[in-house]
């Protein structure tokens, strides 16, 4: 939100009041307040009829150090927040005055104010370096007149070619500077400013990050406002951010995620190919059972298959009974599908239609969200008369998670919670919960419940959504998809770059609808997009009007299915290690190129390309010829599927056919690769490759790796080191493997 008129006026309306001047400092063990007026005071009349700003600060973590700003302390907190479940008991930090400045310091980071004279902020890295600081208008507030809004704000300064990456799934440009970003879950697809997964934190290509501690609207001005300042806002009395220290991007996503909560380790079968029924297609288990059939017949192996909305009835989203005149034998239908190996899929949303028998059951109980005059809330947008379930009501979340507990019975594996974003502000929460905070936060709560359901049913490791929509924190509950693309190549760099977003975000796993979910893709489009999809952490065929099996695109297109996704169950050994490492430290499954190579300048704005894991880079293909431009980082890389080496940093023209894309190897890495290529779960120490990758001119290096089992715990370690052109490998496991040296 902007305050300003141009540098020197405010805009017509709008008075500002900054803290100007401190006036007082008190300091305690690990925590400090100050308390700044917005004028000079020169005399004593000064101090009447005037604001004061208060500055706290404490530490919720090691490395992070928050500041909470105040004008009026009384407006009652009604909820909800985030909830944290890293931050410590007691405030992780030391304080200390020296001379005129007081400091607060938690590990590596430390915050600077004076005690005297005018208000400012600076915060220092270990080496006293200033990663960024909050100058004369930097701690404030603004009233307007026409609303009648109060409004706190903050001015974090931009260094010079400093670049903010991240704040949840954005499909604007990758690089955020020049944009405004407001925090508002909303359904708008890929293809619009709009999010699904707003996440109030950004990543500095300096070294640091800054979290802003409320769930509901966040208004961002990164550098389009003031331009050398990243601004953010919300309209309230008080305003807490946090600012996390690194000093490597990797740092700082660790303390952010383990702050917010670590994702939760997805089961390895979910790393294996998804098919559904599409949309609103036609479909019965007829269909199902030729799409499943019609993947094993061509080789294209299949892990997961997907039910969208249509398995329930018309009008009745969501009763949860399957449709009787398309599925008369659900649990014989499932059955016979995991006859064949699959794990189920179903769609399911947090809202119930008038005509689902659920309606007058929850109407009957209360747990539906109400209006000011106690009626239900209703409205027909998506479905007639529908109702939203209030999961502020424990007995609420119990009765939905009943409901979802029978399909588990009936030996569904997961759910796609879909939708969660168009969530109204004229409503009364059953907990009392602020409106305006419930918008963003109400998915959290849905996703929490069905998450946590099963873990309870399946056990820990063995959950898994496929979520659309989320709010910091969400990353606890994987997996996350980018929602609806449209099927051209625009759509599918959309995606990459909304991907891209949410990996700087907290999020270690994401997808996307291969080959785009409005219209039906050409089959350049689709083939393109598999490559991508299967060199994705998860990988799903899914369409809205027509189906996503890829012999309705030609034969080319299975044979490019069937090579991308047993190269990927190949790769499993090497990217479930990849996942297992999100798991523990928040460092994403497919990386920005900005985490791995942070001196780099080409690197914070790269956003065609990514990393897999630390080792893999991928630069997927976004024209029908095959014409690809990339860029290659410091070091020489070889290409997986070619074995030809490419030396960085420099920029690539190639061309490549359907078949292809670069994939190239980092030099000095050791991938452990499968010998099962027909599914994501397998054996993966049964005839293990370790490929190593040392090309002419590579120096002595020693690698540890470590093959997860699937569990995520060690199954095997191997000590592999390169010395004068020879190739050595200690391991204690008894079970035979080959060593490949590539170059």
């Amino acid at each position: 939100m902007k305050f300003t008129d141009g540098f020197w006026q405010m805009r017509s309306g709008v008075h500002a009041s900054y803290a100007t001047e401190v006036r007082d400092v008190r300091l305690d063990d690990d925590r400090l307040a100050a308390y700044a007026a917005v004028k000079r005071v020169t005399r004593r009349g000064d101090t009447l009829n005037a604001p004061l700003i208060t500055v706290e600060a404490h530490s919720p973590a090691e490395g992070v150090i928050a500041v909470r700003l105040t004008h009026h302390a009384g407006k009652r907190r009604k909820g909800p927040d985030f909830a944290l479940p890293g931050a410590a008991r007691q405030s992780a930090a030391t304080t200390r005055t020296q001379g005129a400045t007081a400091e607060l310091t938690s590990g590596p980071l430390t915050l600077r104010l004076p005690t005297e004279g005018a208000f400012g902020l600076e915060f220092l890295d270990g080496d006293g370096r200033v990663l960024t600081s909050a100058g004369r208008k930097g701690s404030a507030f603004a009233t307007v007149d026409d609303d009648g809004s109060h409004h706190m704000f903050a001015q974090l300064a931009l260094g010079v070619g400093e670049t903010v990456h991240g704040l949840g799934e954005r499909f604007t440009p990758y690089v955020k500077n020049g944009q405004v970003v407001d925090m508002w879950q909303a359904d708008g697809g890929t293809s619009s400013e709009q999010a699904y997964k707003n996440i109030p934190f950004y990543l500095s290509s300096r070294g640091y990050g800054v979290f802003v501690n409320h769930p509901g609207k966040v208004s961002f001005e990164i550098g389009s406002e003031a331009v050398g300042q990243v601004q953010f806002s919300v309209e309230d009395q008080t305003m807490e951010y946090f600012v996390v220290a690194g000093p490597t991007p990797k740092d700082v996503l660790s303390r952010y995620a383990s702050l917010t909560g670590l994702p939760a380790l997805p089961p390895a079968w979910s790393f294996g190919l998804w098919l559904t029924t599409s949309f609103t297609t036609s479909y019965d288990e007829a269909t199902v059972t030729s799409f499943v059939d019609g993947m094993a017949e061509r080789g294209i192996p299949l892990s997961v298959f997907h039910f969208d909305c249509f398995w329930m009835r018309e009008y009745q989203w969501c009763d949860f009974e399957w449709d009787p005149a398309v599925f008369p034998d659900p649990e014989g239908m499932i059955a016979r599908l995991k006859d064949k190996g699959l794990k189920i899929c179903v769609w399911i949303n947090p809202y119930i239609g008038q005509k689902s028998a659920l309606y007058e059951e929850g109407a009957a109980k209360g747990y539906f969200v109400e209006t000011a005059d106690g009626d239900i809330w209703q409205w027909d947008k998506w479905q007639a008369g529908m109702a939203l379930v209030d999961f502020t009501n424990p007995d609420a979340t119990a009765w939905y998670q009943a409901k979802l507990k029978v399909l588990l019975d009936q030996g569904v594996d997961g759910f796609k919670t879909d939708f969660g974003e168009r969530i109204p502000t004229d409503v009364v929460w059953h907990d009392g919960s602020d409106t305006e905070r419930m918008h963003n936060y109400y998915t959290h709560l849905f996703n929490k419940a069905v998450f946590e359901l099963l873990e309870e049913q399946r056990g820990a490791g063995e959950a898994v959504l496929f979520a659309r929509s989320a709010t910091a924190g969400g990353q606890q509950f994987p997996v996350h998809w980018g929602g609806d693309c449209w099927s051209s190549f625009e759509a599918m760099a959309e995606s990459l770059r909304g991907g891209l977003s949410l990996s700087l975000s907290g999020f270690g796993f994401w997808s996307h609808d291969i080959g785009g979910f409005e219209g039906t893709p050409d089959p350049a489009v689709f083939k393109r997009w598999l490559a991508f999809g299967l060199l994705s952490s998860h990988s799903r065929l899914h369409g809205s009007s027509s189906y996503r099996v890829p012999w309705e695109f030609g034969d080319e297109a299975v044979d490019v299915a069937r090579q991308f996704t047993r190269l990927k169950h190949r790769l499993m050994p090497y990217l479930y290690g990849a996942a297992v490492e999100a798991h523990r430290t928040g460092v994403p499954t497919m990386r920005p190129l900005l985490l791995e190579f942070p001196d780099d300048p080409t690197a914070r704005t790269a956003d065609r390309e990514y990393l897999l894991g630390g080792d893999v880079l991928v630069a997927p293909v976004f024209t029908e010829d095959g014409e690809v431009e990339y860029y290659v980082p410091e070091g020489t890389w070889t290409h997986f599927l070619t074995g030809a080496t490419v030396t960085g940093p420099a920029w690539r023209r190639e061309t490549h056919g359907f078949d292809s894309l670069p994939l190239l190897v980092r030099q000095g890495s050791v991938l452990p690769l499968g010998a099962d290529e027909s599914r994501p779960d397998g054996e993966w120490l049964d005839h293990l490759e370790l490929r190593v990758y040392a090309p002419e001119g590579t120096g002595d290096f020693t690698r540890t790796v470590t093959v997860p089992d699937r569990t995520g715990a060690v199954a095997a370690t191997y000590e592999v080191s390169h010395e004068g052109g020879e190739v050595r490998v200690t391991t204690d496991m008894d079970q035979p493997y080959t060593v490949t040296v590539v170059g």
